[in-house]
């Protein structure tokens, strides 16, 4: 069974919009995995032969329930593992060495990377170093505040305390 409006037109049946989903993004029209209304003529002519599209019939319907739903499992999963890692990590602190000169200040600076291994050797959890909110380095001696952002809504606040070598 294909979805569709049929309109009456001098006693002629007339398709005008056919439902179907994607299966590729199509520009002006929609995202891979939608369901859309399309034209008749643009759906059987264009979309469907050049399988950017498939009819929305029951077992397309189906498909495209189930995947939505193992979509939102994995993405339920997802948040847990970040709830998780953000409360092994919440508050924690790390301790990093380097040369300074005078007045405390460092020579180089302390970067993402190194304070994506230290959180790896001493806390014994794995971040991205592009999630650690670092912008220009640590260039001080002493305790910094750093922010790790998990996961969208997700974050961690970890103490990155820097001593002389």
């Amino acid at each position: 069974m294909i979805y569709c409006y049929i309109i009456f037109v001098g006693g002629k049946a007339k398709v005008l919009f056919m439902k179907v989903i994607l299966q590729a993004d199509v520009k002006g029209h929609g995202k891979k995995g939608q369901l859309v209304n399309a034209s008749d003529g643009y759906a059987k002519n264009f979309l469907i032969p050049k399988g950017l599209a498939v009819p929305a019939d029951k077992t397309a319907m189906n498909e495209l329930k189930n995947r939505e739903s193992s979509e939102a499992y994995h993405k339920e999963q997802e948040i847990k593992a970040a709830k998780a890692l953000a409360e092994q990590i919440e508050g924690k602190t790390v301790n990093l060495s380097a040369k300074a000169g005078e007045g405390g200040r460092l020579f180089g600076s302390i970067t993402s990377k190194d304070v994506q291994e230290a959180v790896k050797m001493q806390l014994h959890a794995v971040v991205d170093k592009k999630k650690i909110v670092l912008p220009d380095g640590i260039g001080t001696l002493g305790v910094t505040e750093v922010e790790i952002k998990i996961y969208p809504e997700i974050s961690a606040k970890i103490k990155v305390n820097v001593s002389e070598q």
